[in-house]
């Protein structure tokens, strides 16, 4: 038997880690061995969680090497100046109208003193220490996944040590890109430290792997040899079949911070509410996760909260049960034509438990394409609020008379195993140190 070629997985999220972060390599980790690979992870001894999930450790019932060293974060700080930031360690911002000057200062604070974040401090004694680490262990390859980006600086700093590493840059999310990156106040100081430090990382990863086809495309005309391999579900596909739930129930699955707040969705159903006894005596809005305190207060304001069941956070394996529980999925996402690239891990999950999908953000979004391809579900922007309204009333009157959703097709090629496979081939292509 062939022995296993070792790789070098740097994550700050790992089991017990919650949340969709820490799945993507979680997933790839357990299937790498099947296909040739034997990854290390490297991950802070010490690190700060918003949420923890052990379920998750169940995907490695024979040991797997970790390796640890301390990180210092200076969130307790940012927390003591202003309560609001403990949101950050979620990926969520205080933004908006809403804001008031502690708020203010601590994004202000947090984009032009934290450059990439506040990661940033674990950094060179990552360097030191792995640098010694790979002397008297060898790797094929050398794996850094962000957010936090500043894990991509650890790759960049060993890979300039050592200019015969090979170095794959996994962004899970985009770096400059992303939505909320021009309510973090940057001075044009910061934001060309920000851009400048994005630029030399996808030019020196020998790969850059994004999660959608557009990012992809962004990452390549930015200079980087780019490939996507997204998200995807460990779990068996489900048929479709009749519903058992009791009412007719959309069901929000995760976090759902201020920026995906979908205001077209709540005045849809608001108005559905008012106008059909039928539905609004069938019907139930269900959240597994955290919602924004924004978002909250718009469910009052559309007069929804008689209608909702909060469940709060669930583990990762009870959130695929609550999928079951439900009929019809939302996944939302920014609504700016700057985030058609942006593919929440949920929707693969959402696609092989059988129910169908409610999807909201920009026109022409890779998700739109993706449903559209399967035959999952639909996706409306801001501007199609009647097309949601008639969506929404057909799933209902399918499920008010026992009518089974239809199926889906070809999603197996986002199962975990699939896409490791994926995965392994392009490790393949890296040549020999």
């Amino acid at each position: 038997m062939n022995e296993l070629k070792k790789i070098l997985i740097i994550t700050y999220y790992w089991p017990p880690a919650g949340g969709p972060g820490v799945q993507r390599w979680v997933k790839f980790a357990k299937y790498l061995p099947e296909f040739g690979w034997k990854p290390v992870i490297y991950t802070p001894e010490n690190p700060n969680y918003p949420l923890t999930d052990n379920s998750l450790k169940k995907d490695f019932p024979t040991p797997i090497e970790i390796i640890k060293t301390k990180i210092w974060e200076p969130y307790r700080i940012a927390e003591k100046l202003n309560p609001k930031n403990k949101k950050f360690k979620a990926g969520q911002f205080d933004i908006g109208s809403e804001q008031n000057w502690r708020s203010k200062l601590s994004l202000w604070i947090r984009g032009n003193f934290f450059i990439p974040d506040a990661r940033i401090f674990w950094v060179k004694p990552s360097v030191h220490y792995l640098s010694q680490y790979l002397k008297k262990n060898p790797v094929k390859a050398v794996i850094t996944t962000g957010p936090p980006h500043s894990l991509h600086l650890i790759g960049l700093e060993l890979k300039r040590k050592n200019p015969h590493l090979k170095w794959l840059a996994d962004f899970r999310d985009p770096w400059t890109d992303i939505s909320y990156y021009k309510h973090l106040k940057l001075s044009s100081r910061s934001d060309k430290k920000h851009k400048q430090l994005e630029s030399e990382v996808l030019k020196n990863a020998d790969i850059t792997l994004a999660t959608s086809f557009t990012d992809c495309e962004n990452y390549k005309a930015k200079g980087a040899r780019a490939f996507c391999i997204t998200n995807g579900f460990d779990h068996p596909v489900y048929s479709s079949s009749l519903s058992t739930t009791d009412k007719f129930t959309l069901s929000y699955i995760g976090i759902l911070e201020q920026l995906r707040n979908p205001k077209i969705l709540w005045h849809t159903l608001e108005t559905l509410l008012r106008h059909y006894d039928d539905f609004r005596e069938e019907f139930r809005l269900k959240w597994v996760g955290k919602i924004d305190d924004a978002i909250q207060r718009d469910i009052e304001k559309y007069h929804l909260s008689r209608v909702t069941e909060s469940l709060g956070y669930l583990s990762h394996e009870d959130s695929l049960k609550e999928m079951q529980n439900s009929d019809l999925l939302i996944i939302t996402n920014f609504s700016q034509p700057s985030s058609r690239g942006i593919i929440p891990g949920k929707l693969f999950e959402y696609m092989a438990s059988g129910k169908k999908i409610l999807s909201y953000g920009p026109k022409g979004a890779d998700v739109e394409k993706i449903l559209e391809a399967s035959g999952a579900g639909k996706h409306f922007d801001d501007t199609q609020g009647d097309a949601m309204k008639e969506y929404i009333i057909s799933q209902y009157l399918q499920w008010k008379q026992h009518i089974p959703p239809s199926p889906t097709k070809n999603i197996e090629i986002y199962s975990r195993k699939n896409l490791t496979q994926k995965l392994s081939e392009l490790l393949s292509t890296l040549p020999e140190n």
